[in-house]
């Protein structure tokens, strides 16, 4: 078992290597409909007499994001598109694709980067995911405003199209919350995690209410590591325990964008064996609820 896409360099480095097509869908042909509906808004917001950042303020958008909709690179929502549709007095057009669309993202295959596919696979037919993190929400968690603040910051930068893919990618990720039968989540995460404003105070509000949203249901446990504990099993990088159906569970972590895909039994039970540590030292789920329920109240 390894991870595609990933081969070394001089000096043991990994190197990331990303190949066209990466837009959403691109592989099956249905980001055609992204394209096409992208120069309708482009052609009605145009005839509006509004530029991409006067729409934007009207539909609660920024102008790098319109124009990532209407060059087909971003995947318009079900709901942009309703108020798109009132705000440009399109009269029931643009209303009248959202079925389209939706089956659309549902038939368009998810593209990650060439180093992230391989686990990108195991993840989408795994029974249970148990995830530990240390310096940031995991992809998996994230809202489509931290996801893309993530992005934007990253150095060196990523261009626009890059972003959007990259956020798209992640946030497709997510359907494995709806599948079913249902997969088997834990996830534990530092307290600094949850302190952390990334991209804004209103970024980082949404982004806790979407962490209570997600950990209230009935197969996702969610926990959270107080930062006054005086005694942690483990000080070092966040790592994800991965069970593909059928197949032994997994082990999966980053370095500074350097991935590494763990199937070494022994090594595995390592890492099981420290997160089960982690689990009891944590809060327990609805302790852990409470304090973030309790972060938001005090904003």
């Amino acid at each position: 078992m390894r991870l595609v896409g990933v081969r070394l360099v001089g000096g043991g480095a990994l190197e990331e290597r990303e190949r066209r097509p990466e837009t959403p869908a691109e592989e099956n042909g249905s980001t055609a409909v992204f394209v096409v509906l992208g120069k309708q808004l482009r052609l009605m917001r145009e005839r509006a007499g509004l530029s991409q950042r006067e729409f934007g303020s009207l539909v609660n958008f920024g102008p790098d994001q319109i124009s990532a909709m209407e060059r087909g690179v971003r995947t318009p929502r079900p709901e942009f598109l309703q108020r798109a549709d009132e705000v440009l007095g399109a009269g029931g057009l643009l209303k009248e694709v959202i079925p389209q669309v939706e089956e659309a993202m549902t038939k368009a295959r998810t593209r990650h980067p060439e180093w992230y596919r391989g686990y990108a696979e195991l993840e989408a037919q795994a029974v249970s995911l148990h995830d530990y993190s240390t310096m940031g929400v995991l992809g998996l968690l994230q809202t489509e405003e931290y996801s893309r603040a993530v992005f934007t910051q990253r150095h060196p930068p990523l261009d626009e199209e890059t972003i959007e893919r990259r956020v798209a990618d992640r946030l497709s990720r997510q359907q494995i919350f709806e599948q079913w039968p249902p997969m088997e989540f834990s996830f534990v995460m530092e307290q600094a995690v949850l302190e952390r404003p990334i991209g804004s105070p209103d970024v980082h509000a949404e982004q806790l209410r979407q962490l209570l949203r997600i950990s209230r249901m009935r197969n996702v446990q969610l926990q959270v590591m107080p930062t006054g504990r005086h005694e942690h099993p483990c000080l070092d990088n966040s790592f994800t325990l991965l069970t593909p159906k059928g197949k032994e569970q997994v082990g999966y972590m980053e370095s500074h964008g350097y991935p590494r895909l763990i199937t070494d039994r022994e090594e595995v039970r390592v890492l099981a064996a420290r997160y089960g540590i982690i689990r009891a030292q944590a809060l327990n789920p609805h302790e852990s609820l409470d304090l973030i329920e309790k972060m938001l109240e005090e904003r």
